[in-house]
């Protein structure tokens, strides 16, 4: 199992970014995907979640500023984030599965500054 993040960068507050994660190594269309977040001295914090039906969930603090979406004919996960604010500064991860403690990948650091 592989997954590559892009997409992170800095931004300045009521911005927008969009990840992607590239998956590999299992069936993908099959599979629930996640994304994380890990804030500087903080644990990892659930995200979003969209599942193999198309079925999308959001941490209340997300709703209604991020979307996330999947394309299977491209095996990759994608996070639109919008309005961002300082703290949603972090290091993002998708993960394989619903939950933000499976399979992981290396990450890509997003910074929200003026």
């Amino acid at each position: 199992v592989q997954l590559v993040e892009s997409g992170g960068g800095l931004v300045q507050p009521g911005g927008s970014l969009r990840l992607s994660c590239a998956a590999s190594g299992f069936t993908f269309s099959n599979s629930a995907m996640s994304w994380a977040r890990q804030a500087p001295g903080k644990g990892l914090e659930r995200v979003s979640v969209i599942y193999s039906d198309g079925t999308t969930y959001y941490v209340a603090p997300m709703k209604g500023r991020f979307t996330i979406s999947r394309d299977n004919a491209k095996n990759t996960v994608y996070l639109q984030m919008t309005s961002l604010k300082p703290e949603d500064t972090a290091i993002y991860y998708c993960a394989m599965g619903p939950s933000p403690y499976g399979i992981k990948g290396q990450g890509t650091q997003v910074t929200v500054s003026s």
